[in-house]
């Protein structure tokens, strides 16, 4: 009974050791074609619009994606939600289109890419005649 728990927990041991969490791998430089894998599975956590013809893409594995659309997808600045469709595959690369408020718009090309520009504050006054205001 001994020899049997120790051949067990000798196993069990062997078998976790190959489990330990390695070092990440590398992301790849930016500016290569890639795509992103396991769409169905929550293979996109996050997206941002820049314009209406760039969309950043992040990854589960919080990696970013630019994808540059064919033409301009005219309600995508202001969206909330967006649709990824592939075609078949579980793989979100170039060959698929995001749907906008029911428009679909194609990608032209998806290249990995740093997080999204941000955004420029608003100014505090809009017009000449504020500013001459006091302040409160």
């Amino acid at each position: 009974m001994n020899t049997r728990a120790l051949l067990f927990s000798a196993f069990a041991l062997t078998m976790l050791s190959g489990c330990t969490n390695g070092p990440r791998p590398a992301p790849p430089p930016p500016g290569q074609e890639a795509s992103i894998p396991f769409l169905n599975h929550r293979g996109i956590d996050n997206w941002a619009a820049d314009g209406t013809e760039t969309l950043y893409i992040q990854d589960a594995f919080r990696r970013w994606y630019r994808a540059k659309l064919f033409s301009r997808c005219v309600d995508l600045p202001y969206a909330e939600a967006i649709g990824f469709e592939t075609r078949g595959n579980d793989t979100f690369d170039r060959f698929g289109t995001i749907i906008v408020r029911g428009q679909r718009c194609s990608i032209e090309s998806l290249v990995t890419s740093g997080p999204p520009p941000r955004k420029l504050k608003k100014h505090k006054y809009t017009s000449e005649a504020d500013k001459a205001l006091p302040a409160r």
